[in-house]
């Protein structure tokens, strides 16, 4: 069957760093078949091979690990057209050049995909077709329910595609084989046992030129509000009946609807913003300083927020989301804490509780516990059992165009799930501009700001 990738803004940074690579990785495993061509609209007046000179440029540099023979084959099959995305005219001549069943990938500011969207609808789309949005999705939950429901004018549900590259990480997806194909996981993954649940997405990367996007999302809309929540989501689901779309997405739903945000805004969320300093030898200015910051927007670069998930399964347990940029140390992990035991039979006082950490980047599995000392065999010590996970096969975005491709939305984000992450996010947002919350400074290169969850 021919299909079509049709991408929509594919001059821009998403396209040349992410969506051209995972396309590329396709190629070189051959999962791309001889009919398959992409098309990319955008603005810049280029012809076809102006636009390879530069798609090859770009995966020169971000997918150097894929066969240049099989970089050069994905260019082979690319075609550009220049296009305005929001105007149907343009739109429609694209979808008349596209052979087969198109996949339409919105590679776009979110501020153009109801524009787009609509004008998608004013030309329609052929049976089977799928559109893919990404993330953020929306600026808020207004914004994010009129999406859905243009959305849902166009297509049905399942063949839309709400993209979040975190959902094809290795050890994101392993949390579903640790808990649903292991009897001894399932029975402690509650409340009676986990004491508290750390989600945590640190970098040392400061903003690296993406001041134009990132200035006015800052790290809750740019990680907490869709990466962070979907992993919370995937921790917490109760089992699904199958592996799924329909399965993962109803679970992952059931999730979202029960977090309440933070009772004490000042108590339970930090907001902050690095300085200059010096992060692993490289001197980084103050944030505003960087080139394309406005200042008085009070950009956060470090956000976190402790909520609860109210319902049976996880009642009183802290879900403690974070992340930050131009930190000291890359902490990429999903740690679960465990309840102390009832009863200490050892002297010595009370061991450490056993936590379980889930590493990301490099991917691992980390399950800290208390043995017998290898000196005297009545005493406790501290033990790591420690899993290094092989390299997946596909990079995350490699792994969703492949499911995309194949028509499998269970790596995508329902429309439930969206409009609730924004439900969840919005009070936040509105106590910090309401200045509730302060917005503390931390020096680029340190652990960031005072954390009171710590």
């Amino acid at each position: 069957m021919s299909r079509t990738f049709v991408v929509l803004g594919g001059s821009g940074d998403l396209t040349g760093r992410l969506l051209l690579p995972g396309l590329a990785e396709l190629e070189a495993a051959g999962e791309l078949g001889d009919d398959f061509a992409v098309l990319v609209v955008s603005r810049p007046d280029w012809d076809d091979d102006r636009y390879r000179r530069w798609a090859r440029d770009r995966l020169a540099e971000h997918a150097d690990r894929v066969p240049e023979e099989s970089r050069e084959r994905l260019l082979r099959r690319v075609r550009y057209l220049r296009g305005d995305v929001t105007d149907a005219g343009d739109l429609g001549r694209a979808l008349d050049q596209a052979s087969g069943t198109p996949v339409v990938y919105l590679a776009l500011p979110n501020t153009v995909f109801l524009p787009t969207l609509e004008a998608l609808t004013e030309v329609g789309l052929p049976e089977g077709a799928v559109v893919a949005v990404e993330k953020p999705f929306g600026r808020n939950l207004a914004d994010a329910q009129r999406l859905d429901a243009v959305l849902h004018r166009l297509l049905p549900e399942e063949q839309v595609f709400r993209t979040d590259h975190f959902l094809g990480m290795q050890t994101v997806l392993n949390i579903l084989g640790l808990r649903f194909a292991n009897r001894m996981f399932e029975p402690l993954w509650n409340g009676l046992h986990v004491e508290r649940v750390d989600i945590v997405f640190d970098e040392t990367l400061g903003l690296e030129g993406r001041a134009g996007y990132y200035d006015t999302a800052g790290a809750l809309k740019d990680m907490l509000q869709n990466h962070l929540l979907q992993m919370l989501a995937v921790v917490a689901m109760e089992p699904p009946a199958a592996v799924d779309a329909r399965s993962l997405a109803a679970r992952k739903a059931d999730v979202l609807r029960a977090v309440r945000p933070p009772e004490d805004m000042a108590r339970d969320t930090v907001r902050g913003r690095y300085t200059a300093g010096s992060v692993e030898g490289r001197s980084l200015p103050d944030y505003t300083a960087e080139e394309g910051v406005q200042p008085d927007r009070g950009t956060e670069t470090y956000a976190e927020y402790v909520v609860t998930v109210d319902n049976w399964r996880w009642s009183g347990v802290p879900f403690r989301l974070r992340s930050g940029k131009a930190l000291g140390a890359d902490r990429h992990e999903i740690v679960l804490r465990f309840r102390p035991v009832p009863h200490m039979a050892f002297g010595g006082g009370a061991p450490e509780p056993d936590v379980l950490r889930l590493r990301l980047d490099p991917d691992g599995i980390s399950l800290e516990i208390n043995l017998n000392g290898a000196g005297d065999p009545f005493d406790v010590e501290r033990r790591s059992l420690d899993i290094e996970l092989p390299p997946a096969r596909l990079s995350a975005y490699g792994l969703l165009l492949a499911e995309m491709l194949a028509g499998n939305a269970a790596l995508s984000i329902s429309d439930v799930e969206a409009e609730e992450s924004w439900r969840i996010v919005e009070p936040i947002l509105a106590a910090w501009k309401a200045g509730e919350v302060p917005l503390q400074e931390y020096q680029a290169g340190s652990d960031g700001p005072r954390s009171p969850a710590a």
